[in-house]
């Protein structure tokens, strides 16, 4: 009876390591899709988010054009068929430098999740699960939070620009400082959110079965705490992508991120607007799709925030019909 009582547990906590607690992980998988696939939000962003990713990643072998060609015979002019989009006022091709731009603001929205995500994922399951650690962390990212943002990364980007320039190299010296500037700066939301749902799996009694049979700590969290706080993680990652591109373009508009040999949409933007009043459509483009980028991964990530949730349900209530 007691084998029995024991064993219990700990089948339902090997059941909630893949999912949810007594869920068979592929119908956890299909239920997740099915809930996915009825949110024309989520749909439409991921379709305009892929589109544009793939037309960044791989419109350069289509429209072969340098992007840093300078053709001063064809400046400021408009639409046409060997340039798409027009140039700007050195003669380079708007299109092109619309592509690499987007390259490298993808890029810097990514590395900026990824830094970020796992700042405040550690943070959360520390301060989640481990009740000693609650306390500074928490006060430790209260601080952060505390702490004015745009004009911290002004002056961050300001002292920290020319030493990484001296000593990685242009490019390489303000990717690394505007990617960490981002990241570590847009942590603190993600440390919250995960923190709530590690306290919430804590109190479950598949991570009281596991500490009755000795497991260590690690264990349990990398067992049963971590894969079943996944699911605000995933959204955290979509919405940190979005918030990363705003960032960074805002410093470049600003004038505090890349420099214009290395085009972003931020950047394409603060070269454009003392053309404004001559070519408009210099600084259309790039608000374009900037706006395009966010809002998909915004709604995505609203998608996969209601599919994810554990509470939602794939079946309707039953109709009852009065005879």
């Amino acid at each position: 009876m007691a084998a029995d009582q024991a064993a219990a547990p700990a089948a339902s906590a090997r059941a909630a390591g893949h999912g949810l607690p007594g869920a068979h992980p592929e119908r956890a998988k299909h239920a997740v899709w099915h809930r996915l696939r009825r949110h024309p939000g989520a749909i439409a962003g991921a379709a305009v988010f892929m589109a544009v990713a793939l037309a960044v990643l791989f419109g350069s072998f289509v429209h072969g054009v340098d992007p840093h060609y300078l053709d001063y015979r064809a400046k400021n002019q408009g639409m046409s068929l060997a340039h798409p989009l027009g140039t700007d006022n050195l003669g380079r091709d708007t299109f092109a430098r619309l592509l690499a731009g987007g390259r490298l603001s993808l890029a810097v929205g990514v590395a900026a999740m990824a830094l970020s995500l796992t700042v405040g994922t550690v943070v959360g399951v520390l301060s989640g699960f481990f009740r000693r650690l609650d306390g500074p962390l928490m006060r430790f990212t209260d601080l952060f939070l505390a702490l004015p943002v745009l004009p911290l990364l002004m002056v961050t980007t300001m002292l920290f620009r020319e030493p990484l320039r001296a000593a990685l190299g242009l490019e390489a010296g303000i990717f690394i400082l505007v990617v960490g500037v981002i990241g570590i700066t847009s942590w603190m939301q993600t440390a919250r959110i995960v923190r709530g749902q590690v306290l919430a799996i804590r109190a479950r009694e598949y991570v009281t079965a596991a500490r009755s049979i000795g497991a260590r700590p690690w264990r349990i969290i990398s067992r049963h705490v971590f894969p079943n706080a996944l699911s605000p993680i995933v959204v955290a990652a979509t919405l940190d992508i979005a918030a990363a591109i705003i960032t960074e373009s805002a410093l470049s508009f600003l004038g505090l991120g890349f420099p214009s040999d290395f085009p972003t949409w931020g950047r394409l933007l603060y070269d454009g607007v003392p053309f404004l009043t001559l070519t408009p459509d210099r600084v259309i483009w790039p608000g374009l799709a900037i706006s395009l980028t966010v809002l998909s991964v915004n709604f995505l990530g609203d998608g996969l925030r209601d599919a994810l949730d554990p509470h939602a349900t794939t079946h309707r209530a039953p109709v009852i019909r009065r005879k």
